[in-house]
């Protein structure tokens, strides 16, 4: 359901808040990029940013908002910082070290979300070692992956104040379920790919009905994965959503750009979106969304866009179907 005003954060079930809008940082690495990419977030009014430790650009970013908290232009409680656990890292006894090692890096002393990733582990060698590959190519995956055991693990973050916030990432409905069932600090957060073609809508109402947020990936069609081959990257499963009439059509109604449309439609239905960009100018425009409503035939226009699970287009890494945990095998 549509939100009555233009709110700008949504409060989660322990009471923080989440910012809707957030800057994906996934493929941004280079210190000089990271570094405008971030100041021109943070001078356009961004404060949730999402990284990984898979994306490599932990330190980058540490280095930035050092520079911001140091020199008093932002205050460390108004930001919203999101990292997550990495595949290597899932192991109980692995939680709190990588967690430690990304604090090092983002030179904070606590995150306001910590994700598991993915739900499937592989077999650990090094910390920087996030994917280790058999001599054929193969992933090394752990088959033992014990999710409830890691999640027991994620809790005692936040009981050591190292996270403010725990959740969840590429989950499918059975897994969250099974999170939900052990829990004694719910997660607060869903993590997952939802764009105008593939609305994961399943996965969000079973989210809603379980007081999870959702924040949503790929939600402009992660134009950037283009040229990126080996996992489901390939330009041909890009969903150009960007392109499509009807969403061209709206834009021009509201004088908005299609990226605009497509953001406020989840924001509009309080899904936090992740657009991704290092270019400064459409930085400042996904962010530009709060002063416009979609109306009720716009709405069910860009509903009607689904497509359906065929339409899923991250699929997760090499040979992912694999592993015990891979979620979307029978979902």
């Amino acid at each position: 359901m549509a939100s009555e005003d233009n709110k700008t954060a949504i409060t989660m079930n322990n009471g923080e808040k989440l910012p809707l809008v957030g800057l994906g940082m996934w493929q941004i690495t280079e210190q000089a990029d990271v570094e405008r990419a971030l100041d021109a977030a943070l001078e356009a009014g961004y404060r949730h940013f999402d990284t990984a430790t898979a994306y490599r650009n932990e330190e980058q970013i540490g280095k930035v908002l050092k520079k911001w908290l140091e020199n008093g232009k932002v205050k460390r409680e108004d930001l919203f910082i999101v990292t997550k656990l990495p595949w290597n890292g899932m192991a109980p006894e692995r939680v709190g070290s990588n967690l430690d090692s990304s604090l090092r890096r983002l030179q904070l002393d606590y995150v306001d979300l910590y994700l598991i990733h993915w739900p499937v582990g592989v077999i650990f060698t090094t910390e920087e070692e996030i994917t280790p590959l058999e001599e054929d190519g193969e992933v090394k995956y752990d088959k033992e992956t014990n999710l409830e055991a890691i999640w027991g693990a994620m809790e005692g973050q936040v009981k050591e104040g190292k996270a403010k916030s725990i959740g969840l990432s590429n989950f499918n409905v059975s897994q969250v379920e099974r999170i939900v069932n052990v829990a004694t600090i719910p997660p607060a957060n869903l993590q997952v790919e939802v764009q105008a073609y593939f609305q994961n809508i399943e996965l969000c109402q079973f989210a809603a009905s379980k007081n999870i947020t959702v924040c949503a990936y790929g939600v402009l069609g992660s134009l950037g994965r283009a040229n990126i081959r080996g996992w489901k990257f390939d330009a041909d499963v890009i969903p150009p959503v960007l392109q499509d009439e009807s969403v061209k059509t709206i834009a021009a109604k509201y004088n908005k750009t299609p990226a605009q449309v497509l953001l406020k439609y989840f924001v509009q239905q309080g899904i936090a979106v992740l657009p991704k960009s290092s270019n400064v100018q459409r930085i400042h425009e996904n962010i530009a969304i709060f002063d416009f409503q979609l109306d009720k035939g716009d709405i069910k226009t860009i509903l009607g866009l689904e497509k359906g699970e065929s339409f899923r287009s991250f699929e997760g890494f090499l040979n992912m179907s694999k592993h015990p945990e891979s979620p979307w095998n029978n979902n």
